[in-house]
């Protein structure tokens, strides 16, 4: 989700602003000042990556499943013509490859190579679909991303809205070798535009929790406190809150209460807060 990658590169800013005023003035606590942002850089690729591929199953997805049921109100897809998808049928199974190429194909600003490869079984009467998917020989930008999973459709949540919960289980290797895992789960609820066939009128709220480990065992987790809401005309997200823990320091950070603007707030463990444009 690109709103998230937002996120990540907010707390790499924050981390670099550490040595100035808290909002009543005083200086913030030495161990708040001397936090290594290395690992929080890397985190916030890993995040984008995850987001993307997730999306990218989802639309691929929706669309095969509005042709299959030849529905006029399917959401149009976002995946420019360099992406060939290509649909295995037999009986109710569907095995369908996302293919990026090997020379790159942009798509949400990140130039993917490679395939994406998911399979279900198809059923329009079931309430849940469990979507499976792996990644062949699958590069974002110039990372290296190994990784296969699962996507959980529900038709209908508790709130009576559609619903896919993403297990993350996910390796990035960096072109200078460093490299990162990622594992969790993140609930996106569809909570206003399913059907309408109208992009601009889509509302998610995302939920959910997710560790990044790096190879030298720091890791670092990330929780959501209040479900974020992500509104497709806005760039933020628009409200809900993140739970941030690291080596050493952490803190909740905050997009305020539902206006659509680049202002948010973190507030460190030790109850500081500080103003932050998102960039």
């Amino acid at each position: 989700m690109k709103a998230m990658t937002k996120l990540m590169f907010t707390l790499v800013v924050l981390g670099l602003t550490f040595t100035s005023c808290s909002d009543d003035g005083s200086s913030l606590p030495e161990e708040e000042q001397s936090v290594d942002i290395s690992e929080v850089a890397l985190s916030s690729e890993v995040d984008a990556a995850a987001s993307v591929i997730g999306d990218i199953i989802i639309d691929a997805y929706e669309g095969q499943e509005s042709d299959a049921l030849n529905r006029t109100d399917g959401q149009q897809s976002g995946l420019p013509d360099c992406v060939t998808i290509t649909v295995v049928v037999q009986q109710g199974f569907r095995e369908v490859t996302v293919d990026f190429g090997t020379e790159g194909c942009e798509v949400h600003g990140h130039v993917l190579k490679g395939q994406i490869v998911f399979s279900y079984t198809r059923d329009p009467e079931a309430q849940e679909i469990l979507i499976s998917y792996s990644l062949v020989d699958f590069f974002f930008d110039t990372k290296n991303i190994i990784g296969s999973k699962t996507l959980l459709k529900q038709l209908s949540n508790d709130n009576g809205n559609p619903q896919f919960t993403h297990t993350l289980d996910l390796t990035v290797i960096w072109p200078n070798g460093a490299q990162a895992s990622r594992e969790g789960v993140k609930e996106k609820e569809w909570v206003e535009g399913f059907a309408s066939g109208v992009w601009s009128d889509n509302v998610f709220e995302v939920s959910g929790y997710w560790t990044t480990t790096f190879v030298n065992g720091n890791m670092h987790s990330y929780e959501v406190v209040t479900p974020l809401r992500r509104e497709v005309i806005c760039f933020y997200f628009v409200s809900g809150s993140v739970d941030v823990q690291r080596t050493n320091f952490g803190g909740v950070f905050d997009y305020g209460s539902g206006d659509c603007d680049n202002e948010a707030t973190f507030t460190t463990n030790n109850g500081n807060v500080i103003d932050v444009l998102l960039n």
